[in-house]
């Protein structure tokens, strides 16, 4: 008798799952955060602030710098700014935060900026800051104006220095402003932080500091000066304005 032939196994499939994919390298490391003290030429183009932002985004990622990168699929670059600026104004002290994946000495990140900067700024200064600090906008709590007066020279500056130091002792400063189509009374006061004579003139020079305060609003110099104005008994114009810097919650006040 024939011996029996030996089991035959099935055939197996051929398996149609993928190879496992490589998992995706790690994203580069942020290591630097550099602060840019920048001003705005009174020319400069009039940009709103969704303008201005992506304008220095474009300057920033055309300076070739190794921007960190955050967001879905780390596609934003870190970039951050502090207060926003009115359209039209000058400024001489705006900070910026831009976070790098490599350390860059400051010569090399201002050989990088200066020449790729948007329309009508300029860089005034660059601090290495502290890459896990606070984040810039959190910090900012007011702004610094200097205006200088116009149609105002026959105001005696002794009367203007003793307004802003009525203005600055008062517990309530009422002030009313447009909102839409309707116009809403508030309390000034709480937004002022400080206001003085920086020159007799003519004309009149005033430095004022208001507050960016997340519920009460923000502070606009312009009013500063309308109050000093009902002090007055008389009014007073702006000239030109210039913010001359933002300020962080730990320097209010100095200076």
């Amino acid at each position: 008798m024939a011996p029996a032939a030996p089991p035959t196994e099935a055939p197996t499939e051929a398996s149609t799952e993928a190879p496992p994919r490589p998992a995706p390298a790690a994203p580069p490391e942020a290591r630097q955060r550099w602060r840019l003290v920048v001003g705005r030429a009174a020319e400069a183009p009039s940009q709103t602030q969704r303008e201005l932002a992506e304008a220095w985004k474009v300057a920033i990622e055309g300076a070739g710098m190794p921007l960190a990168r955050a967001g879905e699929a780390r596609s934003r670059p870190r970039i951050s700014f502090g207060a926003p600026l009115p359209v039209e104004m000058a400024a001489d002290g705006e900070l910026i935060d831009l976070v790098l994946t490599a350390r860059w000495p400051a010569w090399r990140v201002r050989e990088a900026l200066t020449p790729v900067l948007p329309d009508g700024w300029r860089l005034v200064d660059l601090h290495d800051v502290w890459l896990a600090g606070p984040a810039l906008a959190g910090r900012v709590a007011a702004g610094e104006y200097r205006i200088v007066l116009a149609g105002a020279q026959r105001v005696d500056a002794q009367r203007i220095v003793d307004a802003c130091t009525a203005l600055l002792m008062s517990r309530r400063v009422p002030r009313t402003r447009r909102k839409g189509d309707s116009t809403v009374s508030y309390d000034l006061r709480p937004l002022l932080v400080d206001a003085r004579m920086e020159d007799a003139g003519p004309p009149p020079v005033i430095v004022i500091q208001t507050r960016f305060h997340p519920e009460l609003g923000t502070g606009r110099p312009e009013e500063v000066v309308g109050a000093i104005a009902d002090l007055l008994g008389e009014p007073l114009e702006v000239g030109t304005m210039v913010r001359l810097r933002v300020i962080l919650a730990d320097d209010v006040g100095r200076g």
